[in-house]
């Protein structure tokens, strides 16, 4: 892991200490979550083929917006380590203003940013709009359009991410699918207008042994990735197994 990753973990680490050190501060923050993963793959297209990841997910709604991170740590067979991460921190106008700006299925409008760092000199700063929808059932489903800017591509591209939780039960057992998609535009010659869609299905492992208890799930997500880093042609299409612990 390089000293510029190492820095932004550590970073990671210090928001999420303010932020749990905040919790109990009136109503700053309206909730908050923590979860970590532990995902297997096998067949990636990009690297080493086969490899085991680690990631921690810190999630909270405050009271002008809300915020996302979440850090991996993937190890490739051989003993290869890496790491990337993001924070996307979201400021809601109709907070802000003390207006509210929901319309039909928009149930709020909100600046989206996010920072993106990995190894070496790989970055990416994102700015743009940010819809919360109220769609039946899901806990969520957001959608933020950016503009994306990254030093290694030449031009800005524009960027699509949606983000979703849909809970559900089946024969008495608590599930959940989620996930998260990017869509990317091109960016002259040498990247490619890509398309990422991570689907998950999950198990909540207590309503399965003893009653109801939202911390262990465990299931299965698939990774999609067309034209994967804009590479054309480089397509990847990667299920992989999953335990979740909710803390």
């Amino acid at each position: 892991m390089t000293s510029s990753v190492f820095r932004f973990v550590l970073s990671v680490l210090c928001v999420l200490s303010m932020f749990s050190s905040r919790a109990n501060a009136g109503d700053f923050i309206e909730w908050q979550s923590a979860n970590i993963q532990l995902l297997r793959g096998w067949d990636y297209e990009v690297g080493k083929t086969q490899r085991t990841l680690v990631t921690l997910e810190y999630a909270n709604k405050w009271r002008y917006g809300d915020l996302f991170i979440f850090v991996d740590g993937t190890r490739f067979d051989g003993g290869e380590k890496t790491a990337f991460g993001e924070i996307s921190p979201r400021f809601s106008f109709g907070k802000i203003l003390g207006q509210d700006l929901s319309y039909g299925i928009v149930k709020d409008v909100l600046l989206a940013t996010t920072f993106e760092k990995g190894e070496s000199k790989t970055e990416a700063f994102l700015i743009g709009l940010g819809l919360d929808l109220d769609l039946p059932g899901f806990t969520f489903f957001n959608a933020n359009i950016y503009r994306r800017h990254d030093p290694q591509i030449n031009d800005d591209i524009w960027q699509l991410t949606l983000a979703w939780k849909y809970p559900f039960r089946l024969f008495n057992t608590s599930f959940v699918t989620e996930g998260f998609s990017d869509i990317a535009g091109n960016a002259g010659p040498t990247y490619h207008s890509n398309q990422f869609i991570v689907p998950r299905l999950l198990v909540n492992t207590g309503s399965l042994l003893h009653g109801e208890d939202n911390q262990l799930w465990v299931g299965v997500e698939y990774s999609y990735w067309r034209n994967k880093f804009g590479i054309e042609g480089v397509d990847e299409s990667q299920p992989q197994v999953q335990m979740k612990w909710i803390f």
